[in-house]
């Protein structure tokens, strides 16, 4: 629990705690119900917020407890109106998120770790050191913040959020799981947890979890390579979490959810764009119900990488749709902000405004 001295993170404590509190200071238990909703309903960032509370209740909560809001401490709009947050976290830490909008969406992609204990090579957060896990509070502010970017700057609500960012979420899984329920409860933000897709690199027993758990969101696996050897190359939690070991957890969780799965497929120029990296990719599809997203590389200092040509790209994906696949090729956004997938790195150095 986050404490500062003898004050406790408000937001990391039970339901059950806040009431117990509030009866031995003399209050109704009923103010427990005042103050989650401000929490987690109304999105409160201070308890002078907390208007319905009266002074002396503000001041004892005060008193006993922090909040721990997350700041914008910068952000840029890109050319083709992304925006791209780097979120401060209380310990001074940064995290990027972006906003990505559409014609009928608005795209919140949110981090789950400061840094990342993965190395996929062609992924500018897998050169950062794994710092800590986000708090479940700390997910769910980026998502508020990012909602209210998508309402100030386009005058349109948030419609999905995807956890894309920096971090591996099944890495931080229990955290990630809460901030999904802060989100969707109607206690809550109160969206659909169909307009949430959890992305992981392929840790297999967590995505087996996931099934168990029953989740209700989408789950997009990030394969880049259907064979062992190449993946291998680009992705090392491959060589503990091989291709089989995969596909079983994912026939796993389509049998328990009946929920189809993403594939997300970045193409490497003369790596895995060949019409037999589709044929392999191909021959997946035909094990577990899925879709697939192409993806655009976007080229970062630290790897060797280049997008294929734009012919190949549209080979590729011929390939597949011809074989009744279900594809969607995405195209990059907020490039000229390092806002495009692959590139969160928190260039801004750490603990400045």
């Amino acid at each position: 629990m986050v404490e500062t001295g003898l004050k406790k993170d408000i937001r990391k404590i039970s339901n059950k705690e806040l009431k117990d509190f509030l009866k031995e200071k003399g209050e109704k238990a009923f103010r427990a119900k005042q103050i989650q909703e401000w929490l987690w309903k109304k999105s409160a960032r201070s308890f002078d917020e907390m208007s319905n509370l009266s002074l002396n209740l503000r001041s004892l909560l005060k008193e006993h407890f922090e909040l721990f809001p997350v700041k914008v401490a910068e952000f840029q709009i890109s050319n083709d109106r992304t925006i791209k947050s780097a979120f401060q976290l209380h310990d001074t830490h940064l995290v990027e998120g972006v906003l990505i909008p559409a014609d009928d969406r608005m795209t919140a992609c949110i981090s789950s770790q400061v840094g990342c204990s993965l190395t996929c090579k062609f992924c500018a957060t897998g050169y950062m050191d794994r710092k800590r896990n986000i708090e479940a509070a700390e997910i769910y502010d980026q998502v508020v913040l990012i909602k209210d970017q998508a309402e100030k700057h386009y005058k349109h609500p948030l419609t999905n959020i995807v956890y894309m960012g920096m971090g591996e979420p099944l890495l931080n899984y229990a955290n990630v799981i809460k901030s999904v329920e802060y989100i969707t409860s109607p206690e809550g933000l109160g969206m659909s947890p169909k307009r949430i897709t959890v992305s992981t690199a392929g840790i297999a027993k967590m995505i087996k979890k996931l099934a168990d758990d029953e989740v209700k969101f989408n789950l997009a696996l990030s394969l880049h390579a259907a064979n062992d050897e190449k993946r291998n190359q680009i992705m090392p939690i491959n060589e503990t979490n091989n291709l089989k070991v995969l596909i079983e957890a994912l026939q796993y969780f389509y049998q328990k959810t009946k929920t189809r799965i993403t594939l997300e497929y970045i193409l490497f120029y003369n790596f895995n764009d060949s019409l037999q990296d589709a044929e392999e990719l191909f021959k997946v599809t035909k094990k577990v119900p899925v879709k697939i997203n192409i993806i655009e590389y976007n080229p970062i200092a630290e790897a060797n990488f280049s997008n294929t040509k734009a012919d190949t790209l549209d080979q590729f994906a011929s390939y597949l749709e011809n074989k009744g696949v279900n594809v969607n090729v995405r195209r990059s956004r907020g490039k000229d902000i390092d806002a495009a997938c692959g590139q969160l790195a928190n260039r801004k150095k750490e603990g400045n405004n």
